[in-house]
């Protein structure tokens, strides 16, 4: 059997598909906005080509080489170029400040770094990356006495003229049981750490794709998430370069919509924050029409949504029901796929947990999004089947995955796709794989189908003082589908009772009734105004009916800001990071327990 590696699923893609579109790269030319686009040879050779130069500057084997840059066509290249060398590739966050990323790449021991413009360089230069012992690569743009990745693939392609057997000496050094990618975990819980994972783990994991997502040529991707996360890593751009599937690549949340609209993707991958954020805004729409179109759209949501109750418990759905709903789709449910570009077949939601009612929304407007699972110690494991998903539910286990629940009810993981352990930190690794097992740190339960479901992270689990354990995901995802609420965390653990800290949806408390003279007030104004305090109450007893009273909010308030990278309470991915929260906001979490009952 022939030893496959990353480079091996770009070479077998262009035995394949050869010159047909791979890469989609969006440019500006004379003030229009075009695609440059690559095809599947001209993306295997550019990368070859890279390689070859990355071997020229000294680039070994075994070398950490860091990309820091948006998810672009030119980072795919320079990605397999140096896996294909038998460099590691470690991805950074761009999002994060420049003092943390220059902190990262010291740790990292990268000894290139390619930078996504002269402007990041710049910034990453006065923030002190000027004293790394590292060579720069722009990815586009020029800057003084550094090369750009034109000039590299330059310097390879006369290095392979002068010795034509150079790449395939270089790339048939690396082998499967090599490390090809280093992580930066996003450190939700903690210190972020770094995570390496082998040619062989990551093959085998996008291999498991074919068997569970139908894929290929006549589809399209629209590459949304940042390329340091696994999601997009694996998900997308590993697992579409194994399907042969054409990438367009997003230029931000900002032009999300019109993207949408001009490539209409099949395949979309994102976080639940930008599913709850279309959620949001669609509710905020309606909302604003008048009262016969709103009573359409609730009775036409509804009505669907009583039929996937029927269909849960295994009813049938009445014919009468189904003529409404024929006539539902066609009038209120098709408008809103026509979003999302009227083609998708794979809505796939990653990188954090789903509300199972946020998942109930999207199947009851006929997008219904498969859940999946994954870290970046063990690879994507889990995906709800393609026509068969279920709400609330993470999905099966990947072919070939191994699994058990420990006595405390811990995912435990093993097989082929986990990590090889973290960057110069045996003792974290021994934490984390023992046994022979990776501890997820997730607690799950299983069904008598095969699905899985996330209960609740073992170290976020709040135990109140009378001893109940309480769940925040459970209560935050309830609190998710209120349009009024942005972000959240719960609090209580060895306390009499839940409270919480919310940050405001600003374009939904704006559209408030009685907000109308007041649409333009700054933050800290629009927090105290009356409709959003009203709103706020009414929102969080609606959650508080549907939860059990030890569950209950008790007292909460309202933040002037919300939560941001900058200040450290937001992973790059958008995850909170609870404990840096707590600790900026630690004045008003002291209030939350002193005095009565604020919810009544």
């Amino acid at each position: 059997m022939i030893a496959r590696t990353v480079f091996s699923l770009l070479e077998e893609a262009v035995s394949k598909y050869g010159d047909a579109p791979a890469l989609h790269q969006p440019v500006s030319e004379a003030g229009k906005r075009k695609h440059r686009v690559f095809t599947w040879r001209q993306f295997r050779d550019q990368a070859k080509e890279i390689a070859a130069g990355l071997h020229s500057l000294g680039i070994a084997k075994g070398d950490v080489v860091a990309l820091h840059s948006e998810t672009r066509a030119e980072f795919y290249l320079a990605d397999f170029g140096v896996m294909a060398a038998g460099g590691i590739s470690a991805a950074v966050y761009t999002s994060y400040p420049p003092a943390e990323l220059v902190k990262t790449l010291r740790a990292s021991t990268a000894r290139l770094v390619f930078v996504d413009t002269p402007k990041s360089l710049k910034s990453l230069l006065g923030a002190g990356a000027q004293e790394l012992a590292v060579q720069w690569v722009l990815l586009s743009g020029q800057a003084e006495g550094v090369l750009n990745l034109e000039e590299l693939r330059a310097v390879g392609r006369r290095a392979m003229e002068e010795d034509a057997g150079l790449f395939a000496r270089v790339h048939s050094a690396v082998r499967p049981e090599d490390n090809a990618i280093l992580y930066l975990t996003s450190g939700a819980t903690g210190e972020p750490k770094m995570g390496l994972v082998t040619h062989g783990a990551l093959v085998a994991n996008v291999d498991m794709g074919p068997k569970v997502a139908d894929l290929g040529p006549a589809d399209a991707i629209l590459a949304f998430l940042p390329s340091a996360h696994i999601a997009q890593r694996i998900g997308v751009e590993l697992l579409g370069v194994r399907a042969g599937v054409p990438v367009w690549f997003s230029e931000g949340l900002h032009r999300l919509p019109h993207e949408m609209q001009s490539v209409k993707p099949t395949f979309f991958l994102a976080p639940p924050r930008v599913w709850e954020r279309i959620y949001s805004s669609v509710c905020t729409e309606i909302r604003k029409k008048s009262p016969a179109m709103q009573r359409l759209f609730w009775g036409a949501l509804g009505l669907s949504l009583q039929a996937i109750r029927r269909k849960a418990e295994g009813k049938g759905v009445p014919a009468w029901m189904s003529a409404s709903l024929k006539a539902a789709d066609r009038v209120v449910f098709t408008r809103l796929r026509t979003r999302f570009g009227g083609r998708m077949r794979l809505a796939v939601s990653g990188a954090a947990p789903l509300g199972k009612d946020l998942a109930h929304f999207y199947e009851a407007i006929g997008m219904p999004l498969m859940e999946g699972y994954g870290l970046t110690e063990g690879g994507v494991t889990t995906l709800n089947p393609q026509g068969n998903a279920k709400a609330g539910s993470i999905g099966k286990m990947l072919p070939g995955v191994l699994w058990k629940l420990s006595e405390e009810g811990e995912l435990l993981l093993g097989g082929p796709t986990i990590f090889s352990g973290y960057f110069r930190d045996p003792e974290a690794t021994a934490q984390v794989m023992r046994g022979g097992w990776l501890h997820t740190g997730d607690l799950a339960e299983v069904d008598a189908e095969g699905y899985f479901y996330i209960t609740g992270r073992k170290k976020e689990m709040i135990v109140s003082s009378s001893g109940k354990n309480i769940y925040p995901s459970r209560i935050e995802n309830l609190l998710k589908m209120e349009p009024i609420f942005e972000q959240m965390i719960l609090l209580g653990d060895r306390r009499p009772y839940v409270s919480a800290l919310f940050t405001l949806n600003e374009a939904a408390a704006r559209s408030l009734k009685g907000m109308e003279g007041r649409k333009d007030v700054p933050l800290h104004e629009l927090a105290a105004a009356e409709p959003v305090v009203a709103e706020v109450k009414r929102a969080l007893a609606k959650a508080n009916k549907q939860l059990a009273p030890f569950e209950q909010v008790r007292k909460y308030r309202i933040l002037e800001r919300p939560f941001s990278i900058e200040h450290g309470e937001l992973t790059a991915t958008m995850k909170v990071r609870r404990a840096k929260v707590v600790e900026n906001f630690h004045h008003l979490v002291s209030e939350l327990y002193v005095g009565k009952d604020e919810t009544d």
